[in-house]
């Protein structure tokens, strides 16, 4: 597992587009939270990270699906699959490898965030205009919801050999995750009680439990669920392509 998850970080960082995609992932954040009028946190009137944390789940569905999309989709179109499968190694080693190295380039792009934290402590009168217990929960939510959409993104990677449609099934997927169980529990016919259970199916609601800065265990068990169902799900993928041939 080890060598794998050095094999991807490196060849993620030995190309423009990994340093790319975190450096995309810094602007994006950076123009709509310190420049655009309308989603600036300099001109909230008072000290605090919501747009943040309300902005980056947006972009994480567009750059993680990015750095997630050659994981497993390159392998077997480069054949490369077929010879792994011949080594003395498991499939979930194959699959932990990978999900742990593109959880890790995530993680990368995260840390640089804490500096907007710096900032806006920096700007407020005193660091007790920050609501310090908020932003450690928004920052773990953050992070789960990453590691989930990571784990949804090599699933797609690994039902395809075709990265732009790896790209594009583990966007849907996870907007649908995110987005279209809160959607859907909006409509009339799941009123009286079904609206309830379908947001608690979505990613944002537990997201946003989590963001208040209570620390939920349902939350944190849902987050791991996702992510093992995908993984698993990722790992019977690899068995079926392998046995199919």
């Amino acid at each position: 597992m080890l060598a794998i998850f050095k094999k991807e970080i490196h060849q993620f960082f030995s190309s423009i587009t990994g340093y790319l995609a975190v450096i995309l992932f810094l602007l994006a954040n950076g123009l709509f939270l310190f420049v655009f009028p309308e989603t600036s946190l300099l001109d909230a009137g008072y000290a605090n990270l919501d747009g943040l944390f309300e902005l980056a789940p947006m972009i994480f569905l567009l750059l993680i699906p990015a750095i997630t999309m050659r994981s497993l989709a390159d392998e077997f179109k480069t054949g490369t699959m077929e010879l792994l499968s011949t080594k003395p190694i498991t499939w979930w080693q194959i699959v932990w490898g990978k999900f742990w190295a593109a959880v890790l380039i995530v993680l990368i792009a995260l840390l640089p965030t804490l500096v907007y934290y710096v900032a806006m402590a920096q700007l407020s009168a005193s660091n007790a205009g920050l609501d310090n217990g908020s932003i450690i929960g928004s920052y773990l939510g953050l992070f789960l919801l990453g590691s989930t959409f990571t784990a949804i993104g090599i699933w797609a990677s690994s039902i395809t050999g075709n990265a732009v449609i790896a790209f594009l099934v583990a966007i849907f997927t996870c907007y649908i995750f995110y987005n279209g169980f809160d959607a859907l529990s909006k409509v009339p016919v799941f009123s009286g009680g079904a609206d309830y259970y379908l947001q608690m199916a979505g990613i944002r609601y537990h997201y946003n439990s989590i963001s208040r800065g209570v620390i939920d265990s349902r939350d944190i068990i849902y987050f791991l669920s996702v992510t093992g169902l995908m993984l698993y799900l990722t790992k019977i993928s690899l068995e079926r392509k392998i046995w199919q041939g």
